[in-house]
């Protein structure tokens, strides 16, 4: 319990930054309208691909013991992984509403 403590108290600025970011995020997408979500979630898997990257290099640095740190790179590795897929499946769907059907001979 000390450790977890210790760990608010040394990040504290970096808690308030996370949660601010947060609320700033949730208020921007709220505010988009239906039409542009799409192509926006298409172009915000770059910062995910950037999330997974950043999740594997904690993971890497951190020391075996150190759960807390552990825990948090797999979630957020997780996270990541998750919308980076949706992400493609999302465009690729609406991209593939853009094709030319073909015709079929008879």
């Amino acid at each position: 319990m000390d450790t977890v403590i210790q760990f608010f108290e040394e990040n504290l600025l970096l808690i308030y930054l996370l949660v601010f970011t947060i609320i700033l995020g949730f208020e921007v997408i709220s505010k988009v309208p239906t039409v542009l979500h799409t192509p926006l979630m298409s172009g915000a898997n770059a910062v995910s691909g950037i999330v997974v990257i950043g999740a594997i290099l904690l993971i890497r640095e951190a020391d075996p013991d150190d759960y807390l740190t552990l825990g948090m790179g797999t979630f957020g590795l997780m996270l990541g992984a998750i919308n980076v897929f949706g992400g493609y499946a999302v465009t690729d769907r609406m991209l593939a509403m853009f094709k030319k059907k073909k015709k079929v001979k008879k």
